[in-house]
């Protein structure tokens, strides 16, 4: 193997060590399962790394590699608008450590946002995930999603109200330590 083919192995494997709890946390909540987010992050990262010369030269290598994960969960989904299930639990599922600012991971019922998550329209799941929980700005979710910026935050309003009329959801999320 040749210097530059060692030193870009070497890159990428830098790039999926640091970025493969986010990924495998993003599958997760596109998928609801785990075996199903592991497959999806494999897919990826085998287009991705064929790529790798373009992708890791990009401004924004980890943008790239989400819209090849996206796509890919869409490609896979397309024909059926629900074929999402709903987590039985989240046991082996890779953690991140839990940033104190983020009013997701303060949730008491983890598995009720999950099953939440599960009944929404792919479209609108990916829209809410991408925004709320991965914290992307609308155009950058756009772009993820290869969609128009109105698109994102028409998908992640329905999203979000569909998520407020499940009852039970908004109990379990806590704000600042006290609950809503």
């Amino acid at each position: 193997m040749g210097e530059r083919t060692q030193a870009r192995d070497e890159e990428f494997r830098r790039f999926v060590t640091g970025r493969w709890p986010r990924l495998m946390r993003t599958a997760y909540l596109l998928t609801g399962e785990q075996h199903a987010a592991e497959d999806l992050v494999q897919t990826t990262l085998e287009q991705v790394y064929v790529a790798w010369r373009k992708v890791g030269s990009a401004d924004e290598p980890e943008a790239y590699v989400r819209r090849v994960m996206i796509n890919a969960h869409a490609r896979k989904h397309r024909k059926r608008l629900r074929e999402f299930l709903a987590p039985k639990d989240d046991f082996g599922l890779v953690r991140e450590v839990p940033d104190t600012g983020d009013r997701i991971a303060q949730a008491d019922d983890r598995g009720v946002l999950l099953t939440a998550l599960a009944q929404l329209p792919p479209r609108q799941r990916e829209a809410v995930v991408l925004r709320y929980w991965e914290d992307l700005t609308e155009s950058q979710t756009a772009e993820a999603m290869g969609c128009s910026v109105g698109a994102v935050k028409s998908n992640a309003a329905k999203g979000i109200a569909k998520l407020r009329a499940i009852p039970g959801l908004a109990e379990t999320v806590t704000y600042g330590g006290r609950k809503r």
